[in-house]
């Protein structure tokens, strides 16, 4: 019986100390913040292929969002 109150101890212990460490090691690093930079742009879909550009670079028409001129004329690259 002292064997096995024994064994639960250490496998107690062990869990414990695994815990501690994980969250010395969360602490220690440095956490995303969930703001934008001031400079970060929208990345969109193009409606055609589907790549992600920045808003700036792409060409909107008729309510969507095209990667390219020609996404947006209907013809493939």
């Amino acid at each position: 019986m002292l064997k096995l109150l024994v064994f639960v101890l250490v496998l107690a212990a062990i869990f414990w100390g695994r815990r501690l460490i994980s969250q010395m090691g969360k602490a220690s690093r440095p956490r995303a913040s969930s703001k934008q930079a001031p400079n970060a742009e929208r990345m969109l879909a193009c409606h055609r292929c589907g790549l992600h550009v920045p808003e700036s670079e792409g060409v909107t028409q008729r309510e969507h969002f095209y990667c390219c001129d020609a996404h947006a004329r209907g013809q493939d690259d």
